[in-house]
């Protein structure tokens, strides 16, 4: 099988690599047990050495690993630079807390001293995306090489050289040898390492079906998961709102990585007072984004990731269209090379639609007009994703009840939903389950071994 770098903004392929063999893979794995068992005997302070070293080669190349981003998927290179700098972040956030995130808990007992301690578990199989190619990555690497723990990533097959450039960055920081490895293969080969006891527990982020897959194999394998999965989350603004900086945090929120993201804002739900100024201001909005080379420091807007990501797009659309839907401005895919799809409003969806509460994974925004929270809430929570949510109103009581009725992992108040390695990150519902980033993230691939001393 050949694993292939095609640029989006062309279609063209640029490189191709042969996936690995079993041979190697069973090497990798082995070679991924040594490390660990060397790392785990490392102090904090020697791990945050290697951690912030990591940390300054993300940030110095920043410009480089960039460039490879915005070649394999086809995000604005502005984009892709930012994400180096985030990945630098997250791996200096780890590299000060994790002995303090790690540290022994005491516990009141029978026994003169009992307490818990958390203790790596291993080599962790990592199967991520491609949409964040390195700080989808990023957020469990850091966390879990801190820990003690050491990664192997299957990473998505069209970045390959994203895959790479990341097992070279660790390797660089001066991590053991195979403390972090890339694995060239294909999917169908993720059973058979998940299978391998060498091999303690699994993360995956991407589709709800690659999700169920892993978390069916490490079911019977009684290993640990963790799974951030699929999301469609809600956007609500109500009347007491900053109108100007809803629409324009909005609007961000909607395309950013030309709207390929989890966590992007999909399901649009404005009050009936407020709704028709609103949409024009949407509407002026998504008419202004700039589409074309990802490349160029102006554009806004670059490729979807392939020509079956904009097939799938274009196929929901008009099939919301068919529905009964109307279409407000753009939404539809554009003629020329490379993969582009003009951003775009859609409204009036009705219930019995698909686009309803599905994901649709591209930059089209789909706006609801409702008459209370209440109704914005309800249509929110009929999904069955749960990743998500921004909820834009200066009413207290409003903030409230979305806080506690809002069916998501997480409810960002007058703000785009975000991670931040500070905060857990997460879903529910179809959208996953456990913990990434802050403590939950580091502690999720521990041993949580309770010492009880007579």
């Amino acid at each position: 099988m050949a694993i292939q770098t095609q640029n989006p903004a062309t279609g063209k392929v640029i490189k191709t690599f042969e996936a690995y063999s079993d041979a190697q893979v069973d090497h990798d794995i082995e070679n991924s047990l040594s490390a660990h068992e060397i790392l785990r005997d490392w102090s904090f302070e020697r791990r945050a050495e290697a951690m912030l070293k990591a940390a300054d080669i993300l940030e110095d190349e920043a410009d480089r690993l960039g460039e490879i981003m915005t070649l394999e998927m086809g995000k604005t290179f502005k984009g892709a630079k930012a994400e180096a700098k985030k990945c630098a972040w997250v791996c200096r956030h780890y590299a000060e807390t994790a002995e303090d995130y790690l540290a022994d808990e005491m516990i009141e007992s029978g026994a003169s001293k009992s307490y818990r301690k958390y203790l790596p578990l291993g080599p962790v199989l990592a199967v991520m995306p491609w949409n964040y190619p390195f700080w989808q990555v990023m957020r469990f690497a850091a966390p879990a090489l801190m820990a003690g723990n050491t990664g192997l990533l299957k990473h998505a097959s069209n970045v390959p050289q994203c895959a790479l450039a990341i097992e070279d960055v660790f390797n660089r920081a001066g991590f053991p040898d195979g403390a972090f490895t890339a694995l060239l293969i294909g999917g169908s080969k993720v059973e058979r390492i998940l299978r391998d006891d060498r091999v303690r527990a699994a993360t995956l982020t991407g589709s709800e079906p690659a999700g169920a897959s892993v978390a069916s194999i490490c079911g019977e394998e009684i290993k640990p998961t963790v799974l951030e999965l699929g999301g469609s989350d809600p956007f609500i603004i109500m009347p007491s709102a900053d109108l100007e900086e809803a629409v324009k945090v909005g609007t961000t929120a909607r395309t950013q990585n030309n709207g390929q993201s989890c966590i992007a804002a999909k399901r649009f739900f404005v009050h009936a007072d407020i709704y028709d100024d609103v949409k024009s201001r949407f509407v002026e909005a998504f008419e202004a984004l700039k589409i074309g080379d990802p490349m160029k420091d102006e554009t806004d807007i670059g490729p979807l990731v392939n020509k079956d990501g904009r097939d799938t797009i274009s196929k929901q659309v008009d099939n919301a269209l068919k529905d009964g839907a109307k279409r407000v401005t753009g939404a539809e895919p554009m003629d020329g090379d490379g993969y582009y799809f003009k951003p775009g409003i859609i409204e009036n969806i009705p219930e019995s639609s698909d686009a309803y509460h599905e994901e649709i994974f591209g930059p089209v925004m789909l706006l609801f007009k409702v008459e209370s929270l209440d109704k914005a809430i309800k249509i929110a929570n009929a999904s069955p994703f749960g990743l998500g949510s921004s909820v834009w109103t200066t009413d207290k009581a409003e903030q409230e009840e979305a806080i506690r009725r809002i069916e998501a992992g997480a409810t960002f108040i007058n703000s785009m939903t975000a991670s931040d390695p500070r905060l857990p990150f997460g879903g529910i519902k179809r959208s996953g389950y456990g913990r990434e980033l802050a403590a939950e993230g580091i502690r999720a691939f521990c041993n949580v071994k309770t010492v009880s001393i007579a």
